[in-house]
């Protein structure tokens, strides 16, 4: 069965562009005519491979049949599915894009991953492009929703590509010559005033930075023993929001990476690094870092590691509530848990339907009988609760002293 003809052909074509993609697919340039045609040989041929395999590309638009020959040369490398698919028609199919490519090595065969694994890749890779984003209009320990609109309209104009083969792969495709507006409105506003947006090639950069930032103070960690590098990166880019996400892509693997490769067509960002590798010795600094970045200095925060026991329904313009049994042997025993970012609230939702734990932060306050977590942030999905269950330990009453924190709630307090 013939797969082509299901591929629409872009119709323009950058001729450089293609020539440049099929180099960086590997293809090598065998000859042609300068300002006419270019003739490339496939992969692995050498000189006694048939002339016929290989592919010429034509180099004058203004030629009666550059149409005809370019639709041509299209169709051939259609017929290579995988090629099309992943390394040619993306680039071709849109303008000139930065290509991140967020990489995650499992125990499972190769180019397969866990179901879930694969979703919190996809989530992770999301959320590093948002924390990028932010960056990119200031420095933060913790975002919040702060710039939320900005990174929003940044990802909008971003697209997801097909997973490569052998690892398992998820690629971004962020346009580099594309306007996003500062504030407010949505970029299809028209017109956008030049002074009110920035170039998307600027906001990638941001993002790598805030990566490069990020890695940065993992090996200043390794060398160290200190976190201080997450805190003194803050004016590079590095956030709570970035180190959580980073988090993400580590955890659950046995190598993860990310890679940058900006568009050709474009100049290349200078003094960036185009990838950082990851490991799961990553996975507690990178922790410890998210945990130490969602505190708020100016009150009192806690972590609580515990079991989601019941879920709020989610209403329009609220970050989420849920409710959690405490698995510490100190502090409250049940806390209802109001999130900062709406983001927090699937991972809450995950962790109740597979019963995981889950290491939650926010500002600890009582009202009533009630124990609440405000403002809070999920810093990370743990094992199943079964390995953290701990012995409690009662503390010995005082006559006249009530135990706010582990007093057990009345069995007719309502849902939050």
């Amino acid at each position: 069965m013939d797969d082509t003809k299901n591929f629409a052909l872009p119709s323009r074509v950058d001729p450089e562009k293609l020539t440049s993609l099929l180099l960086d697919a590997g293809w090598r340039a065998v000859g042609g005519r300068t300002g006419v045609y270019a003739r490339f040989a496939p992969p692995n041929s050498g000189e006694s491979t048939p002339r016929s395999s290989s592919l010429i590309i034509p180099l004058d638009s203004g030629a009666p049949d550059y149409s005809d020959v370019m639709r041509s040369v299209l169709l051939q490398l259609s017929t290579d599915r995988d090629l099309w698919t992943r390394s040619i028609y993306p680039r071709l199919a849109v303008d000139a894009t930065d290509e991140f490519r967020f990489r995650k090595e499992s125990s499972a065969p190769s180019g397969l991953i866990p179901w879930r694994n694969g979703e919190k890749l996809i989530e992770s890779a999301r959320r590093t492009l948002l924390a990028g984003a932010k960056s990119f209009r200031g420095p933060g320990r913790h975002y919040v929703n702060k710039y939320g609109g900005f990174a929003s309209r940044y990802l909008d104009q971003v697209l997801m590509g097909q997973t490569a083969p052998g690892s398992y792969i998820v690629t971004a495709y962020a346009p580099s010559n594309a306007p996003v507006a500062l504030r407010g409105g949505s970029n299809s506003t028209e017109p956008l005033v030049e002074a009110h947006t920035a170039q998307l090639r600027a906001v990638n950069e941001a993002v790598v930075r805030a990566i490069e930032a990020t890695t940065e103070a993992l090996q200043h960690f390794k060398t160290s023993g200190s976190l201080s590098g997450f805190e003194t990166g803050v004016a590079r880019g590095i956030s709570y929001e970035m180190t959580n996400a980073i988090l993400g892509i580590a955890s659950g693997s046995s190598e993860a990476d990310i890679t940058i490769e900006w568009d050709s067509g474009s100049s290349p960002a200078t003094g960036l690094e185009s990838q950082f590798v990851f490991r799961p010795s990553d996975v507690d600094p990178l922790s410890r870092a998210a945990v130490k970045l969602a505190e708020d200095e100016s009150s009192q925060q806690v972590t609580i590691m515990g079991r989601v026991h019941l879920l709020a329904k989610k209403q329009a313009g609220s970050p989420g509530v849920f409710g959690i049994d405490s698995l510490q042997a100190e502090g409250p025993r049940k806390v209802r848990v109001r999130l900062a970012d709406d983001e927090d609230y699937h991972e809450a939702i995950r962790a109740h339907e597979e019963d995981l734990a889950l290491l939650v932060s926010g500002k600890l306050e009582k009202e009533g009988n009630l124990s609440w977590l405000y403002n809070a942030t999920v810093i990370q999905t743990l094992g199943h609760v079964d390995e953290f269950v701990v012995r409690r330990s009662r503390r010995q009453e005082v006559a006249g002293q009530l135990d706010l924190f582990n007093e057990e709630e009345p069995s007719h307090t309502p849902e939050a």
